[in-house]
């Protein structure tokens, strides 16, 4: 896994992120994400209900991982 550093750049775009939840989410479990405009971070994602909670980031390639992971089942608790 590829390490992304917390740094200021990453921690402004945070705060500005344009943070969005699909339209299909119908309870509290949900999750955002935001697309991030420079740097090696493209995609942030985090819990609906704990906005100032954890993030998790992904580059490119972690994020095409991560859909295609979620898309498979791979992480299905079931």
């Amino acid at each position: 896994m590829n390490e992304i550093r917390n740094t200021p750049a990453v921690i402004n775009q945070l705060a500005d992120a344009p943070w969005r939840k699909s339209t299909r989410s119908q309870t509290s479990n949900c999750v955002e994400v935001a697309p991030l405009r420079t740097g090696p971070v493209a995609v942030a994602l985090r819990d609906s209900k704990d906005q100032c909670g954890p993030v998790l980031l992904f580059n490119r390639a972690g994020w095409l991982g991560f859909i295609a992971g979620a898309k498979n089942g791979q992480f299905d608790l079931n």
